[in-house]
Formats: structure tokens, sequence, C-alpha cells
């Protein structure tokens, strides 16, 4: 009998454990924006070779557009989650998630022209051209899970 009650204990424990594990690794993990932005300015920083008062004056200016693009392009987020989550959607909600992407698109090109103005008055043309190669790499990076890039860190040994 107690041979029995341990194993239906066992088993129990096992299921309840791995039903707790399941639920976990489905949950998202949260995404920490302040590190983020701490890493990506430092990134951008570094690689572009600001200097102080070029960071002071440029580095809000960054974080403000890119604020700007995050909220334009959350509606075109939302209808693409959303319609990626029916089995079958309708044309007329596919249209209308394209037509709202398309939309940002658009509008997040009109917030690009006009901080691209902004930061043509603080960085030198040379400086500007390796702001946008640096921000293309850092997204590279953080895409793959690193934040940084591994010259950034030979640079700093």
């Amino acid at each position: 009998m107690n041979k029995l009650f341990f194993i239906t204990f066992v088993a129990c424990s096992v299921a309840i454990s791995a039903s707790a594990y399941a639920q976990k690794e489905k949950q998202r993990p949260h995404f920490d924006k302040e590190a983020y932005y701490a890493k990506r300015n430092a990134y951008i920083t570094a690689e572009v070779g600001l200097t102080p008062q070029e960071a002071a004056e440029f580095i809000p200016l960054c974080n403000e557009l890119q604020e700007k693009l995050f909220e334009v392009g959350r509606e075109c987020r939302k209808l693409t989650r959303d319609i990626g989550q029916e089995k079958d959607g309708s044309d007329a909600d596919y249209l209308k998630a394209i037509d709202e992407c398309v939309n940002v698109n658009m509008m997040q090109a009109q917030l690009e022209l006009e901080y691209y103005e902004k930061f043509k008055k603080i960085l030198s043309p040379k400086k500007l051209y390796k702001y946008r190669r640096a921000e293309g790499m850092f997204a590279r990076e953080f895409m793959k899970g690193g934040g940084e890039n591994k010259r950034t860190e030979n640079k700093k040994k």
C-alpha cells in the first residue's frame, strides 16, 4: 500500500511540475525597455564615436524617434498578430492589415526624414552615416540575442 501511494505521489508531482514548466515556457519573457535603450545608446555612442556633448544632444532625440516609430507601428503589429491567430480571416481583414502597415511605413519614413534634419544639425555627415550603420548593426545583434557587438567588446579589451 505504501509503494502504491509513493508511486502515485511521485507521478502526480512530476505531472504537476511538467505542467507548471510548460506554462512558464509559454509565457513571453518581459522586455526591459530601459536596459535595451541603455545597451543601444552605449553601442551607438561607441560605434559612432560621439563626444559627450554630441551624445547629450543626440541620444535623447534618437530615443524620442524610436519611441515615436514604435507608437506609429502599434496598430500594424496588433492587426498582424490578430490575423496570424485567425485561421480563416476575411479578405477585408487582410486588406485592413496591409493598408495599415503600408500607412505605417509611410509615417515612419516621414518621421525618419523629420529627425534626419534634426540629426544633421548635431552630427557631421560621417557620424550620421556611422549612426545609420550602427543602428542596423545593433538591431541585428539584438535579434540574435547578443545586444552587444563582438567588435565593441574586443575594443574594450
